[in-house]
């Protein structure tokens, strides 16, 4: 299934899936009230479909598979949001390797180009604390706790903070936790992935490069009000049986800036859940990000966004995230 979360005319936010090649939208509770199929409060929200477990997981998929004319609607006719918004938890983590180097050496040359003699200065920088990043994530998965509440879907804009005079996009995707998990094992934590979407981590570069000599992780640099873009569907994990092996591209105004390919990640979800449950119990709804693939934000090529540009982030079997950038 392709879950979304939708608006029509202004009503409450209601569970859908994308059919019909993504041109149509099936109101999930509607289409199952229809068919007169039972009990449908576990179809009011995607949220809630989670929480029901599989029976009712096996009923929305039988409710796709019919749908009903009259829980149809196009498209264009609504609004969507991300699939659960905003999610009960978010964790970004930190997978690829490359993005971590390519944005550090990005980050060091940036500063150098500052300096009367970039050549040297760059020479003559301590890389040392970037060292110790790339030594602790090779020996364990890293993450950090987003802003849950300043997530929206492909439809909204996203609002430029008014601190920052470096916005960045990241490109990346995340995965749904199914049921709750505690000190789950690596070779068992498949089955608590309810299934996947892309992720679009705006980040204020400007100020994120201020507080990260605190040693505390991203603040400022990552929450702001639309900073956290999640859609445009969720796909479910029986519909996307290997998710590493996908082709991510970033484009800004229909330019590529970057790809990259989700095989490269040094830890995948199943690692980040076994390392995460020990000790602490994950719920259904939560989001785990895979952090930024390698080539998949500006930074990395020291190039940023523009007010009004056009971000479009796209991952294979998922589909593509557009969001268009404001200043207000």
């Amino acid at each position: 299934m392709r879950l979304v979360t939708f608006q029509q005319d202004g009503r409450a936010a209601r569970a859908g899936a994308l059919i019909d090649g993504d041109e149509a939208v099936l109101d999930l509770r509607l289409a199952a009230q229809a068919m007169h199929v039972g009990q449908t409060e576990a179809l009011a929200s995607v949220q809630s479909l989670i929480e029901a477990g599989p029976e009712a997981w096996a009923m929305a998929r039988e409710v796709v598979r019919r749908a009903p004319a009259v829980a149809v609607l196009p498209r264009a006719d609504v609004k969507l949001r991300a699939p659960i918004q905003p999610p009960i938890q978010m964790r970004d983590c930190s997978c690829f390797e490359l993005h971590l180097r390519q944005a550090f050496a990005a980050a060091r040359k940036a500063r150098a180009l500052r300096t009367h003699d970039p050549e040297a200065a760059l020479a003559a920088m301590d890389t040392r604390v970037d060292d110790r990043v790339i030594e602790t994530f090779r020996r364990q998965p890293i993450y950090y706790k987003c802003n849950r509440f300043a997530t929206i879907g492909p439809d909204d804009d996203v609002v430029w903070p008014t601190y920052s005079d470096a916005l960045d996009f990241e490109l990346e995707f995340g995965c749904y936790i199914a049921r709750r998990a505690k000190d789950v094992r690596k070779e068992d934590a498949r089955d608590f992935i309810f299934g996947y979407t892309i992720f679009n981590d705006f980040s204020a570069r400007d100020a994120q490069a201020a507080e990260m000599g605190g040693m505390l992780g991203p603040a400022k640099g990552k929450d702001f009000d639309t900073a956290n873009v999640m859609g445009p569907c969720l796909v479910t994990a029986d519909e996307l049986p290997d998710p590493y092996n996908l082709t991510m591209i970033a484009r800004v105004n229909g330019e590529e800036w970057g790809r990259g390919n989700s095989r490269d990640m040094r830890w995948r979800f199943e690692d980040l859940i076994a390392h995460i449950s020990r000790s602490e119990t994950l719920y259904p709804g939560e989001f785990l990000g895979s952090g930024t693939v390698g080539n998949g934000c500006g930074l990395e090529h020291l190039r940023y966004l523009k007010p009004n540009d056009v971000v479009e982030l796209e991952v294979e079997g998922i589909g593509v995230l557009r969001s268009r950038v404001v200043r207000l």
